[in-house]
């Protein structure tokens, strides 16, 4: 039932939400730390008469993803760092296209093959589009178990509203947790609106061409296609950028962190807290559109100690917020990459320190 709570790993949270959602389809190939994603998708999607297909590899997963929502249903794949870079040319080819699609990325250590341990190491591919050409995916990052429910049952609304990818950034620690989640409703495919540009006899006339493609070889037709494509995400950032604050404007200095590291940020300011000292904490929920004005007016001219699982990637989005500010910030950095996992007291004692 929607309103039980129930013990579940990130990955299954994930997959119970968008079977809830409405996803009608799931194509997927095996790669840790989010086989459990997978492994869900292929006992349920069975039991609720809808599709699941391990795929012969990444690259025909994405592509088979992109076939399902230009028919018009909501569609999914799932996969883990290099997986994800095997997908971008399809997401590429679905952001042309103006197809809205969920893919979940459960981040690892990089680059190359790397570890399977946790990391935040796909910040600049996944809010910067990730493949080839002008365009960008909406990115939410969970911090839990029950946003990893949350984040995709929005993701998938989100998508069909905008018409565009939509990213749900974890990484392997959230992924493999488990945690008290409560599930969103259930909706049942067949009663969601019906998209009127996709395939499937959905037109006026049965017999109107239909065509959903990537291809425009007429530059100036292009040209205006990108940029029409980002007024709509310029539509985006201001009806649905999301964030979390924690703290208040006297404290000395903010934490900046997303998902796993804001946890850990969260620890450390408790910690500082117990020595007298009082901070902040602001959390980015949508990467993009990333928070900068929020961030901007939270700070408030107040230093930042960054907190990230990668080696400076996410710090550049807050630099850039302060970019043409009035009231820049000094921006810190503590970083750890190929799978190691920041401490709260690590983080405490480098906040001692500024």
């Amino acid at each position: 039932m929607a309103d039980e709570r129930c013990l579940m790993k990130g990955n299954e949270a994930i997959a119970a939400a968008a079977i809830r959602a409405g996803c009608s389809a799931y194509f997927g190939y095996p790669i840790t730390p989010q086989n459990e994603i997978a492994n869900y998708m292929a006992q349920e999607m069975p039991e609720h008469g809808r599709i699941f297909l391990q795929a012969e590899s990444e690259t025909a997963a994405i592509n088979m993803v992109y076939g399902a929502a230009a028919a018009g249903v909501r569609a999914m794949t799932s996969s883990s760092s290099p997986g994800v870079s095997l997908k971008q040319e399809g997401m590429s080819y679905a952001a042309g296209a103006d197809l809205p699609l969920v893919l979940v990325n459960v981040m690892r250590g990089g680059p190359g093959l790397g570890s399977i341990a946790p990391a935040q190491s796909d910040y600049f591919q996944t809010t910067r589009g990730g493949g080839h050409g002008d365009y960008r995916c909406i990115v939410l990052a969970p911090k839990n178990v029950q946003e990893c429910a949350d984040l995709t049952y929005l993701a998938f609304d989100l998508a069909e509203r905008y018409r565009m990818p939509a990213i749900i950034l974890a990484d392997g620690m959230i992924g493999q947790m488990m945690e008290a989640v409560i599930l969103p409703p259930g909706r049942d495919p067949s009663a969601l609106p019906r998209c009127n540009w996709a395939i499937g006899g959905m037109s006026a006339s049965p017999r109107e061409p239909r065509h959903i493609t990537s291809l425009n070889l007429e530059p100036c037709e292009l040209d205006a296609q990108n940029t029409a494509r980002f007024r709509r995400y310029d539509e985006l950032a201001q009806s649905e950028t999301r964030f979390e604050t924690v703290g208040d404007a006297d404290d000395s200095i903010v934490l900046a962190a997303y998902g796993t590291s804001a946890r850990v940020a969260a620890g450390a300011r408790e910690l500082a807290a117990q020595a007298g000292r009082k901070v902040s904490l602001f959390r980015p929920v949508s990467l993009f559109p990333f928070p900068s004005r929020e961030l901007v007016d939270f700070t408030a001219g107040r230093p930042v100690l960054v907190v990230e699982m990668s080696c400076g990637q996410f710090i550049e989005d807050v630099k850039l917020a302060f970019f043409d500010s009035t009231r820049p910030s000094p921006v810190h950095l503590l970083a750890h990459s190929g799978g190691v996992v920041p401490t709260e007291d690590e983080v405490f004692q480098r906040l001692m320190t500024l």
